[in-house]
C-alpha cells in the first residue's frame, strides 16, 4: 500500500509541476498552464454574465422605454459589447496582469490585425458605424445588391437577413456601407409599387383608367391616401399604362403585386378588354421557291389512294367527316369540363363571389386522393372542413340508423354545413371508389371571411333559407316570419365561430 501511495505522490508532483511550469511571461506576470486555464474559464464565465445582463437589460429597461425594435437592438449590442470589454479587464486584472505593459504589445498587435485581417477589420468598422448612425435597423425591410429580406440581426462582424423564401443570409457589414442599399422601412414604411399594363390600341383609355382605379381599390393592402394613380406612358404593341399605389407593408410587396394583377385581369375580361399582343412581321426572301406550293397542292394519302383507285372518293369523304366529328367531340367535352371556379360557384354561399374572392379559396384548398372504401369522415366529427367532388363517387350514410342517405358525384359537395355552423358531422362519408376532393378547410375559410367581410352576410342570408335543415340540427334562427332576427343570429354565430 505504501508503494502505492508513493507512485501516487510521483504523478501529481508530475502533473503539478507540469501545470505550474512558468511557460512565457505576459507584462510583468508569470504565466503557467494552470494560470491560462483559469484566465479561459474566467473569459467564459464573463461572456456568459455579459450576455445574460444584455438580455436582461434589452427586456425589462429598454421594452419599457417604449423604444422601437431597431433602436432596442443597437443598444443591446452595444451594451453587451461594452459589458464584454469591462469584463476581460476586470478578468486581466484579477489574475495579476498589468495592463500597462501590455500597450506595446497591443500595438504591435493591432497593426499586424491591420495588415493580415483587412477585411475582418473593415466589418467590425462598418458594424460600429451600423450600430451608431443606424442607416439600418433590425426589423427593416432592405435590399443590397439582388438580396432583399428583413434584418433580424446586427452584428459587429456581419448583420443577418431574412429572406421573403424564410432563409437567413449572413451579410458582411461593409456591404450595407459600399453599395447602394434601399431600406424600404426608413422613417415611413410607406412605398410606392408600379403595375405596368398593355391593352390594344384600339382600347378606350378612360375605360382601362376606370378599370385599373377599380382593381387598386379591391386590393385592401392598397392605402387609399396617397390615393392610387394611373399614368399613360404610351405606345408600344399597344397602348401602355401603368398603376401607381401606395401600400404600407414592403415585406408582402410581392404577394400584393401578385394579387394586383388578378385583379385587373379580372377587371379587363369583364369589360371585355383583350391584352395587347406583339405584332411579328414575317418576311419571305425567296417567294418564288415556294409558287409550287400554291400551283400544285400536295395531295393527302386518303386523296393519293382515292386517286389510284384503292377506295372510292366517298370513303375518303366519309373517313373525313367522322374524324372531324370525333374532334369536335374532344373539343366539346374539354370545353364541357367545368374548373374549380366553376364548381365553387354552383356552392349556393359563394356563387355571388367575384373571381378573386374564389382564387383566393383555390390557392388556400388543396387536394385530397383516397382509395375506394376510404373513410372520408365519420359521424360526429367535428366539421372542420367541407368537400367538393372532383372525381369518382362518395356515399353518405348515418351510422347510428344503419341507413343510406345519398351517392355524391362528381361537381357536388359535401360537408358545408357542419364547417359553416360548427357543428359535429351528421354522417360519415365514405369513397366508393378512387376519387379526388377538393377541401376547404376552417382556416382558409377564415381567412376568406377576414379580408372579405360581406361574405359572411351572403353566407348568413343564405343559411336562413335553410333554416329548417338548421332546426333538424337543433340551431334556432329565431322566429320564422322575422328574417332579420335569423340572419343576424346566425351571422353572429359564424363570426364567433370564426373569430372575425
Amino acid at each position: 500500500m505504501a508503494v502505492i501511495f508513493e507512485w501516487l505522490s510521483k504523478v501529481w508532483n508530475i502533473v503539478s509541476k507540469v501545470f505550474t511550469t512558468k511557460l512565457f511571461q505576459l507584462g510583468t506576470q508569470d504565466l503557467s498552464l494552470i494560470m491560462i486555464v483559469q484566465l479561459i474559464v474566467m473569459a467564459i464565465v464573463t461572456l456568459y454574465i455579459a450576455r445574460k445582463l444584455q438580455d436582461l437589460i434589452k427586456r425589462r429597461v429598454l421594452t419599457r422605454l417604449g423604444l422601437d425594435r431597431g433602436t432596442r437592438e443597437a443598444l443591446s449590442s452595444l451594451i453587451g459589447y461594452v459589458l464584454t470589454v469591462i469584463g476581460f479587464f476586470i478578468v486581466l486584472q484579477t489574475a495579476g496582469i498589468n495592463l500597462s505593459s501590455l500597450i506595446v504589445f497591443a500595438g504591435a498587435m493591432g497593426i499586424g490585425l491591420g495588415f493580415g485581417l483587412q477585411n475582418l477589420t473593415a466589418n467590425f468598422i462598418s458594424g460600429l458605424a451600423i450600430l451608431f448612425e443606424k442607416p439600418i435597423k433590425v426589423g427593416d425591410y432592405v435590399k443590397v445588391d439582388e438580396l432583399s429580406g428583413t434584418v433580424e440581426k446586427i452584428s459587429i462582424r456581419s448583420s443577418t437577413i431574412r429572406t421573403n423564401d424564410g432563409v437567413f443570409v449572413i451579410v458582411p457589414n461593409t456591404s450595407f456601407l459600399e453599395n447602394n442599399v434601399v431600406n424600404w422601412t426608413y422613417q415611413d414604411p410607406r412605398a410606392r409599387l408600379r403595375i405596368p399594363v398593355d391593352v390594344p390600341d384600339e382600347s378606350d383609355p378612360v375605360m382601362v383608367t376606370e378599370v385599373l382605379l377599380k382593381a387598386a381599390r379591391k386590393e385592401p393592402e392598397v392605402l387609399p391616401s396617397p390615393a392610387p394613380e394611373v399614368y399613360f406612358k404610351g405606345f408600344g404593341d399597344g397602348m401602355d399604362f401603368e398603376l401607381l399605389v401606395w401600400i404600407d407593408n414592403p415585406p408582402n410587396m410581392e404577394s400584393i403585386q401578385s394579387s394586383l394583377y388578378y385583379l385587373i385581369e379580372e377587371q379587363l375580361r369583364e369589360q371585355g378588354i383583350e391584352h395587347a399582343e406583339p405584332q411579328r412581321d414575317l418576311y419571305i426572301r425567296n417567294l418564288k421557291d415556294l409558287e409550287f406550293l400554291v400551283q400544285k397542292p400536295q395531295q393527302t394519302p386518303q386523296q393519293t389512294g382515292a386517286a389510284n383507285g384503292s377506295y372510292s372518293q366517298e370513303e375518303y369523304l366519309y373517313n373525313k367527316a367522322v374524324a372531324a366529328a370525333k374532334k369536335n367531340k374532344v373539343k366539346a367535352n374539354s370545353r364541357g369540363k367545368l374548373t374549380l371556379r366553376d364548381l365553387l360557384r354552383k356552392v349556393s354561399y359563394f356563387e355571388k363571389c367575384s373571381d378573386s374572392e374564389l382564387r383566393h379559396i383555390i390557392q388556400q384548398g388543396y387536394r385530397q386522393m383516397l382509395k375506394a372504401e376510404d373513410i372520408i369522415c365519420e359521424e360526429n366529427d367535428p366539421g372542420d372542413s367541407f368537400y367538393i367532388i372532383l372525381s369518382g363517387l362518395v356515399e353518405v350514410f348515418v351510422e347510428s340508423r344503419g341507413k343510406r342517405i345519398a351517392i355524391r358525384k362528381p361537381g357536388e359537395f359535401i360537408g358545408e354545413m357542419s364547417l359553416l355552423l360548427g357543428t359535429p358531422r351528421t354522417a360519415t362519408l365514405r369513397a366508393l371508389e378512387d376519387t379526388i376532393l377538393f377541401v376547404v378547410d376552417r382556416e382558409n375559410l377564415k381567412s376568406l371571411l377576414v379580408k372579405h367581410k360581406d361574405l359572411a352576410d351572403q353566407i348568413s342570408e343564405e343559411l336562413f333559407k335553410r333554416k329548417e335543415t338548421l332546426e333538424k340540427l337543433g340551431i334556432t334562427v329565431g322566429v320564422t316570419e322575422e328574417k332579420e332576427s335569423g340572419t343576424n343570429q346566425i351571422r353572429q354565430r359564424i363570426q364567433s365561430l370564426f373569430g372575425i
